[in-house]
């Protein structure tokens, strides 16, 4: 006779950091999101349950004004208030299962005691859903490792029968608003005069090229939508920044059901912060136009002034496919895109295989330099 286990505690369903767990109807087990196939399974005894759609699912998701957001004149519905522990090696603040007392940290494998700190947080507004299962992301990363020829063989050993990934929803901003700029500058349009020189005793023309520069000033616009910002300080910005690109528009309005069996990090990048960041984006697109608009061959920019407006944000919850193994002392990290499967991690290096590619190189060159001495 099958023993069916009890349901597990109830979970504040307006939490991320706290509901992704979520009983069985059938047997009380725990439910798990399939990835891929936006349903929720039951590993005990195979129950399927289909996640709503929802009134707003596939709609846009709405946006909220920066200017209350940082005045803290948010409505009190998309706030809330989380559940967290903190790394102490990476400063990490990822969410425990209520029943979790110590585990490791998904980010750098060092051991983390769970605690009752409680952090207030702007509640998420979508999340993109993962669609790659670990097994598929497991062989991903896997296969990039093994395409780098001076990874350690052990390394690559150790990933390919190591532990399990962890599935991480990340933390991100997306940020939209209206820009006008003016900007003065100078428009240079090239032009060639002849000119008459001494080569080797005799004299040649050639063309030069010049630069006749005329002033330009005038404005320019642009609307910018959904700016993407990192929200999480646990990985090198350059991983995070090299899993791009992510479609957002397969973004769903946030449901706590799409964390089932997964983990969420709460952001750590405040608004104001990421902003800052949206920002010198915005500010590489503009100066890009106002080149544009200058026109001309060469171009010279001496001043752009831009006025922001209509500043609007989002929270969303992006898949991560995570790694970190501990090999000879060092924690290697490996990160995967739930959505599209592509890789970044650090690149370890073998000391041996560099040090056999480097005497290979010397005999190659010297049996090189011996035949061509042999030529001559």
């Amino acid at each position: 006779m099958t023993t069916v286990p009890p349901p597990p505690p109830s979970a504040d369903l307006q939490s991320p950091q706290e509901t992704h767990r979520f009983p069985c109807e059938k047997c009380g087990a725990d439910y798990r999101f399939e990835p891929g196939k936006g349903q929720l399974t039951c590993d005990h005894c195979g129950h399927v349950e289909k996640i709503s759609d929802g009134p707003w699912r596939k709609g846009a998701l709405r946006e909220l004004d920066f200017e209350d957001a940082i005045a803290k004149r948010l409505p009190e519905v998309e706030m809330e208030e989380t559940r967290v522990s903190t790394c102490p090696n990476c400063a990490a603040q990822v969410e425990f299962d209520p029943q979790t007392h110590a585990t490791e940290c998904p980010f750098c494998a060092t051991p983390v005691v769970a605690d009752t700190g409680k952090s207030r947080h702007i509640k998420p507004k979508g999340v993109l859903p993962f669609a790659l299962v670990e097994r598929d992301a497991h062989k991903a990363m896997t296969d990039w490792l093994g395409r780098l020829w001076f990874a350690p063989n052990g390394l690559r050993e150790y990933a390919r029968k190591g532990r399990r990934m962890q599935g991480i929803y990340v933390p991100y901003w997306t940020f939209d608003a209206q820009t006008q700029s003016r900007y003065s500058g100078q428009r240079g349009t090239v032009y060639y005069v002849t000119e008459s020189v001494v080569i080797d005793g005799k004299r040649q023309d050639r063309q030069v090229a010049k630069v006749r520069w005329t002033p330009k000033s005038g404005r320019v616009q642009r609307f910018f939508d959904d700016v993407l910002v990192l929200a999480s300080r646990s990985l090198p910005k350059a991983y995070t920044d090299a899993l791009q690109p992510w479609d957002l528009t397969a973004l769903e309005t946030y449901q706590p059901q799409y964390l089932a069996g997964f983990r969420a990090e709460a952001y750590t990048v405040d608004l104001k912060e990421g902003m800052i960041e949206a920002r010198t984006h915005m500010d590489r697109i503009i100066e890009r136009d106002v080149r544009f608009d200058i026109g001309g061959d060469r171009q010279r920019i001496q001043s752009i002034a831009t006025e922001v407006s209509d500043v609007t944000f989002k929270h969303v919850l992006l898949p991560v496919w995570l790694a970190a193994y501990k090999y000879r002392g060092k924690t290697y990290r490996f990160v995967v895109n739930g959505q599209t499967g592509r890789v970044q991690g650090e690149r370890p290096w073998s000391a041996v295989k560099i040090a056999i590619a480097v005497v290979l190189g010397a005999v190659i060159a010297a049996g090189v330099g011996y035949v061509m001495a042999q030529n001559q």
